[in-house]
């Protein structure tokens, strides 16, 4: 935990984004600002090793790696934050998009879906409205009405 931020970015459980595996990168920022903005480093990148992290368990870390593949850069995967206009507010930001990265990237998968069957009298009574039905309209064109 950082001085910065009082709680710890929860993943799931009791897991939280380890304060201290996270590279913070500060940059000026292109998004809303008055005249300060071209001088403070506002824009913030968030850097995290999944690859090497001993954070998470190994079932996490494999079922992430798996489904970040393709954002990740030699195992680290990177968030960005520029909408605020204080690189605090931005560091909150960029912690919680990847918390919740994380947490979806390493979420069980879905059980599977087992189908259920239909019963028989339901089937029934639709294929009875359906004659009925048929037998209503049957009844409407107006061939023998002389």
């Amino acid at each position: 935990m950082s001085a910065m931020s009082g709680h710890p970015h929860v993943i799931r459980g009791s897991v939280s984004l380890p304060e201290a595996e996270l590279q913070w990168r500060f940059s000026r920022s292109s998004g809303p600002g008055g005249q300060h903005v071209n001088t403070s480093d506002t824009s913030v990148e968030l850097r995290f090793d999944l690859a090497a992290t001993e954070a998470l368990p190994e079932v996490w870390k494999r079922r992430a790696l798996e489904r970040l593949a393709g954002r990740l850069v030699d195992g680290v995967v990177t968030v960005r934050s520029s909408e605020h206009r204080s690189q605090w507010r931005n560091r909150e930001a960029a912690a919680v998009r990847l918390a919740a990265l994380l947490a979806e990237a390493t979420a069980p998968p879905p059980k599977p879906r087992r189908p259920t069957r239909i019963p028989r009298g339901i089937n029934e009574r639709r294929l009875r409205e359906k004659k009925q039905r048929s037998d209503t309209k049957r009844g409407r064109s107006g061939r023998d009405w002389r």
